[in-house]
């Protein structure tokens, strides 16, 4: 990929040999080359791709976040996931090194460099933001040695990345959903993220635990809303659910609730994150009628659609988030992965 090229300028190192290769691989808007021997493990929000030296204690870690929504700048966007993906995992001293932005494919490369330490361990870390389409993602490189230098730059330079989402959503092959349509939002919208316990070498570390929130819209004009939180790190189950009315105005979402109900349950004595105990306590949940600002976003790397829904001001089904805005994904009705405490009926068990 050419605008990585100044990569290997920045570093001054010289690819002095090619390592050997899996076939093209693709993650969301990210297409790229696996090193040979290195491993894999993906999740609901990128995938991370890593070799470690057992004798040495060498390890090398590259990182490629999913595309999420975004109204800031590249700038700002690269400062944000500098905090988030690299400062938030290692202790880093300075500021990083940075190049000139690039541009490729609608989308504005940001990238720098610094050197950290990770308890006794000392190494180089490298971070790319690519903004673009109102979307943006990162790619994340960190390594202790220079042993693993020419399958990191090889690596760089098989990076690519699709046409920005401002582009495909444009065309009407690749995002066949009609924008700003009441059959634009029909069915059901999730967003579903992992609880992580911190971070090994670079590498998030699953902690079993999960937070959910699912919208569902209906053609009579009506729409079911739940939230299922299940923390490791928290003593009970939260689990919201709303229900009401919604409608299209334009590129404007509003919906106007009737009703909704919230409380807290206790997790079985099993420990497993699909059962439940009983109710501890019952929470007030305030019933706010919205207008949304929505898009739909056309994501090639997953061949999917996302509903993107931004307010004015926060609100308490979507909570506090940069920009107040949020992105979620289509599953198919029947398939939610949220599933209601003992005896709690929204009135909405068998409607499609």
């Amino acid at each position: 990929m050419k605008l990585f090229n100044t990569l290997l300028m920045l570093h001054s190192l010289i690819l002095v040999s090619c390592p050997g290769f899996t076939q093209k691989a693709s993650f969301d808007v990210v297409s790229f080359s696996v090193p040979a021997g290195w491993q894999q493990q993906q999740n609901e929000g990128g995938i991370q791709l890593s070799v470690t030296d057992q004798k040495t204690g060498a390890y090398a870690v590259a990182l490629i976040t999913k595309a999420t929504a975004s109204g800031t700048t590249a700038n700002q966007n690269f400062k944000t996931d500098w905090q988030k993906l690299v400062k938030a995992s290692v202790q880093v001293s300075a500021e990083p090194a940075m190049l000139e932005p690039a541009k490729e494919n609608g989308w504005e490369i940001i990238s720098g460099t610094a050197n950290y330490t990770d308890g006794p361990q000392k190494g180089l870390a490298t971070l790319l933001t690519a903004t673009g389409g109102g979307q943006m993602a990162s790619v994340v490189l960190m390594t202790n040695s220079d042993q693993y230098q020419n399958e990191l730059l090889a690596f760089i330079n098989s990076l690519e990345l699709t046409k920005s989402a401002s582009t495909l959503i444009n065309n009407p092959t690749a995002a066949p959903v009609k924008e700003h349509s009441n059959a634009s939002i029909l069915g059901l919208w999730v967003r579903y993220t992992i609880e992580t316990s911190g971070y090994s070498n670079g590498l998030a570390q699953p902690s079993g635990g999960y937070f959910r929130k699912e919208y569902t819209f209906f053609n009579d004009g009506t729409y079911l809303f739940r939230m299922k939180n299940w923390a490791v790190y928290v003593k009970e189950i939260q689990y919201v659910y709303e229900t009401g009315s919604w409608k299209l105005d334009g590129d404007q979402l509003t919906v106007t609730p009737r009703q909704g109900k919230g409380g807290w349950w206790s997790k079985s004595a099993s420990g497993r994150t699909n059962e439940w105990g009983s109710l501890v306590k019952s929470g007030n949940w305030k019933l706010e009628p919205v207008t949304y600002t929505f898009k739909l976003h056309y994501y090639s790397g997953s061949n999917e659609t996302h509903l993107i829904l931004q307010s004015a001001s926060p609100t308490e089904r979507e909570g506090e988030q940069e920009n107040h805005t949020l992105s979620f994904a289509p599953r198919e009705i029947g398939k939610s992965l949220i599933d209601n405490p003992p005896g709690v009926k929204t009135g909405f068990e068998n409607k499609r």
